[in-house]
């Protein structure tokens, strides 16, 4: 895990200065070493930066930039590259030699005899980019699930990147300006989804895509290599349910041993869920060693995990630590969000998420997170009432939905009157019965403001961009789940939760890594029929029956708890001065983004105790923390 950066001038203006500058910000992705080169090419002038945090090789062999032995190639790498070893060897079997035990000249090598395809013989999270002088390219690529960062900003003439878009503050040729159609959807969804980013001229590399810039043309292509809805779009597998059982057991295991591979201490975040107990229990049983494991807990019996995490790790003998977090120490992070996540970014499980990853790297550089496994084996409660709400209105003739429609429209402008405080049940009702897409429905549900709740919040006149929301409503796939699990794969799982661990590890110089995202696992679970995932309005079944082998499940049993803090209850309380020094009216007018009466009547109806949705209230102070750190200081 390490932190990339750089830039392609073609105006040639750009010095060392910058990419120093650049590199340096990105410390805490990277503490051990760090790098940076200046190279000219087809006239432009090519920076390459890196931080490095030393998990693989490491020895001074490991260093990047990292240059081919015949000079043609140079390369920097953020993430790992799980069987290189493998590859390794079959590279060696065609000639290559190697002058490091790195994956990162492994990458390299592969790319040098295969080119572009030696991107699918990898398992791995990685961001990197090479320099080809041959043939007067940098290609970038991402891996498939999008564990890894990749921003970019186009414009004038000069191309940056970054794992991070912090590093582009530090060059003296990025205008920000706020993309407000981009805006619109993080009030829309709480993040920000790819390829947009909250600066306008600037975007994210969406997973499974490589970019490729010519350094004589100027410009750059961007292409997919892979996509998890190609996956999904297949037929079911014919198959018995203990057969499934087998194999997939099989597939976890191998995706499970490779993200142990480290040459510093790993650790697991465990907390007592079926995820995280699935990837303890089955890298323990093959463990010599007490497996370590980690686990926050807090005073509030309604958010505390830290029981169910300590009986899960007493049950299978871990080294587990547990650390019940202050209320003072959840507060003091909340200042800290807006450096950490430098784009709007209101998924309050960061703190904890932090808090946990703090603790864990006092004693190990590497902890496993268990993240992915609601979106690839149906865990959220939201994917059965979202198909039983579905098959309901499927289920209506045509003349129920457009009366339906009508009521739900009539009662929503009476109803509610402009009022933020109160979810438009009625406009998502209206809007969820004039579709007979699965998808666009879901999407319907599942976001927190509809974009009319969204207009009237913002002042500037503001446009939705497309994203996935909208081309997933084009897919025809096999089933009904598969379009609710397909959809969060490539959106809320990437660019929230993803992006939740990423900055949420590397603000403490630990490297998080995903067993879960294992692309072979999400390749051989999008065939799977959906009752084997849910099942009898229970998600995860197969996870569960696995589970079960290695922890009774009386021990397993207990309802589904989110990682979260009581942000809701401290902001009416104790920090309560901090949310109204943020919506003051003044503060509000500095951005110029808000109709401010909204946002008043918004926050004194949460005061009073008569709002039902605080994420609203959270997305908004997320904002105006964020402007302040990046557009005013």
């Amino acid at each position: 895990m390490c932190g990339i950066t750089g830039f392609i001038d073609c105006r040639t203006q750009a010095d060392r200065e910058a990419l120093h500058a650049m590199t340096e910000c990105l410390h805490h992705r990277g503490p051990d070493d760090k790098g940076s080169e200046l190279h000219e090419a087809a006239g432009c002038l090519v920076g390459l930066g890196f931080r490095r945090l030393a998990i693989i090789d490491l020895s001074p062999s490991g260093h990047q930039p990292m240059h081919s032995a015949d000079g043609v190639h140079t390369i920097i790498l953020n993430g790992e590259i799980y069987n290189y070893r493998e590859i390794r060897t079959a590279l060696e079997k065609l000639g290559s030699r190697f002058r490091s035990s790195s994956d990162t000249e492994v990458a390299m090598e592969a790319y040098r005899v295969w080119g572009k395809k030696c991107v699918e013989k990898f398992i791995g999270m990685f961001a990197l980019a090479i320099l080809d002088r041959q043939k007067q390219e940098v290609i970038f690529f991402r891996d498939r699930a999008g564990v890894k960062p990749f921003y970019y900003y186009f414009d004038q003439g000069l191309f940056l990147f970054g794992s991070e878009l912090k590093a582009f503050h530090q060059h003296p040729g990025f205008r920000k300006a706020i993309d407000m159609d981009a805006l619109s959807l993080y009030f829309q969804h709480g993040y920000i989804p790819a390829p947009h980013s909250i600066f306008k001229h600037t975007f994210k590399l969406l997973p499974g895509h490589l970019l490729t810039f010519s350094l004589e043309k100027k410009d750059f292509i961007i292409e997919k290599y892979w996509d998890v809805a190609d996956y999904y779009r297949l037929p079911k597998l014919t198959i018995s349910y203990p057969e499934a059982l087998e194999e997939t057991e099989k597939i976890l295991q191998s995706a499970f041993e490779y993200r142990m591979v480290a040459d510093v201490p790993v650790g697991v975040f465990l907390s007592g869920g079926y995820d995280s107990s699935l990837v303890t229990a089955l890298i323990q049983k093959n463990s010599a060693s007490r497996l370590k494991t980690y686990t926050i807990g807090f005073s509030e019996e309604a958010f505390n995990e830290a029981v169910h995490a300590k009986k899960v790790a007493d049950h299978l003998g871990t080294d587990h630590q547990e650390y019940t977090c202050t209320y003072r120490e959840a507060m003091d992070v909340i200042p800290m969000l807006p450096s950490m996540y430098d784009e709007p970014f209101a998924d309050s499980s960061a703190i904890p998420t932090y808090l946990v990853s703090k603790m864990a790297r006092k004693e190990v550089t590497v902890a496993l997170s268990a993240d992915g496994g609601d979106e690839t084996f149906a865990g959220y409660t939201k994917y059965e009432k979202g198909s039983r709400y579905i098959r309901r209105m499927e289920s209506l003739p045509q003349a129920a939905k457009y009366l339906g429609e009508s009521i739900a429209g009539l009662y929503g402008a009476f109803n509610t009157n402009g009022n933020l405080a109160v979810a438009d049940r009625a406009e998502k009702l209206k809007l969820a019965l004039g579709t007979e897409n699965a998808a666009k429905a879901f999407n319907v549900i599942t976001q927190s403001m509809t974009q009319k709740e969204v207009r009237l919040l913002l002042k500037p006149e503001i446009h939705f961009p497309g994203t996935f929301f909208e081309e997933a409503e084009q897919l025809v796939l096999p089933e009904l789940l598969d379009h609710f699990l397909c959809l969060d794969y490539k959106t809320y799982m990437v660019d929230d939760i993803l992006q939740k661990v990423d900055r949420a590890t590397m603000a403490v110089s630990l490297e998080g890594r995903e067993p879960l995202l294992d692309h072979r696992i999400i390749e051989w679970a999008a065939r799977l029929p959906s009752e084997f995932k849910l099942h009898q309005g229970k998600g995860k079944r197969i996870i569960r029956d696995i589970v079960h082998r290695y922890i009774p499940a009386e021990v397993m049993d207990r309802p589904k708890m989110g990682f979260q803090v009581p942000v809701a209850q401290w902001m009416k309380n104790e920090q309560k001065d901090i949310l109204l020094k943020y919506t003051d009216k003044k503060e509000l007018l500095k951005t110029e983004i808000f109709n401010s009466e909204k946002v008043e009547r918004l926050v004194n109806s949460y005061i009073k105790g008569d709002i039902e949705d605080f994420h609203r209230i959270w997305k908004i102070l997320m904002f105006q923390m964020w402007f302040e750190k990046w557009m005013i200081h």
